[in-house]
């Protein structure tokens, strides 16, 4: 095997590692806060991953910049996690697993329309806009049609809240665009995620777990710490170097598709068939949407 092969096949394994994380991680939440305070698993799950994230920094010997420009960019960095993760750890009481996956696979397409209409920082074609109406029309039908299952509108709009601290937060780190390495990029923003989710304590303080929870809660939190906050984060910052966008954003087809397998298979959450085909409906309308993208760059390469 030689040594190009072999590169493809590294890249391909922390690709498919990414995708696995990532379509875990709700159903990790949901088990981690089924018997724990949602807002006490957040606020260890930052404080370990903070930990772990300094120790990693002092092994790789990168910096931990504290200047002005580098203090902004963590805390910009933190709006996607103490804000985005909040609202997702609220949801968990309100949605199944699969369908907090299936919501936040909508986030490239929010980007693109904020993009779009009001940063006016790129254009969205004809198809980018009819996938949009199509993913949001699948969407609308699974809803629908699980009257019966585990969906309240309260979990809809904190993942919507969610998805929009996520997506503000991309933007905001763009723009200040500080030079830090991912890795003091990552721990800088977990240490001020941490430290601001001790505004929480006052407010659950009563919540306090009283007793160890059960060995799924304890693999749930531990997941979410470890391989949530810590492996993806590297895997991603990874990829980014090494893959065109268009590339990494196939992640978002095939992430929700997974959770869902995963929440009915090791958390018996159930899809009907009428629900399965609004799923698919999504994902179609979201390869629509990525379409143009991908064949950019399918006939970037060909050129070459």
């Amino acid at each position: 095997m030689n040594s190009n092969s072999s590169s493809m096949m590294v890249t391909a394994s922390i690709y498919a590692l990414l995708v696995l994380i990532w379509a875990a991680t709700p159903l990790a939440i949901v088990w981690s806060v089924a018997e724990v305070h949602p807002m006490w698993v957040l606020i260890i799950r930052y404080f370990g991953a903070s930990l772990i994230a300094l120790c990693l920094l002092k092994f790789m010997r990168a910096p931990l910049p504290l200047d002005a420009v580098s203090m902004k960019s963590y805390l910009a960095g933190s709006l996607n996690l103490i804000g985005a993760q909040l609202f997702i750890y609220l949801a968990a009481n309100y949605l199944t697993s699969g369908l907090m996956a299936l919501i936040f696979g909508f986030s490239p397409l929010i980007a693109g329309l904020i993009g779009h209409v009001v940063l006016k920082t790129h254009k969205l074609i004809g198809l980018q806009w009819l996938g949009m109406g199509i993913a949001v029309a699948g969407l609308s039908f699974v809803f629908t049609d699980s009257a019966d299952s585990k969906i309240n509108p309260i979990g809809i709009v904190l993942m919507l809240i969610s998805m929009v601290s996520y997506i503000s937060s991309i933007f905001w780190v763009k723009q200040i665009d500080a030079p830090l390495k991912p890795m003091s990029q990552a721990t800088g923003s977990l240490m001020i995620s941490a430290l601001g989710s001790l505004l929480l304590i006052p407010f659950i303080w009563q919540y306090f777990p009283a007793q160890i929870p059960s060995q799924q809660a304890i693999i749930g939190f531990v997941f979410t710490m470890i391989l949530s906050s810590i492996v993806a984060m590297l895997c991603y910052f990874w990829l980014i170097k090494r893959l065109a966008a268009s590339t990494v954003s196939l992640s978002n087809v095939m992430t929700p598709l997974i959770a869902l397998v995963l929440g009915a298979t090791l958390n018996h959450e159930h899809i009907s068939p009428n629900a399965f085909l609004g799923i698919v409906v999504v994902m179609l309308g979201i390869v629509m949407y990525f379409w143009k993208e991908w064949r950019q760059q399918y006939f970037a390469k060909a050129r070459k």
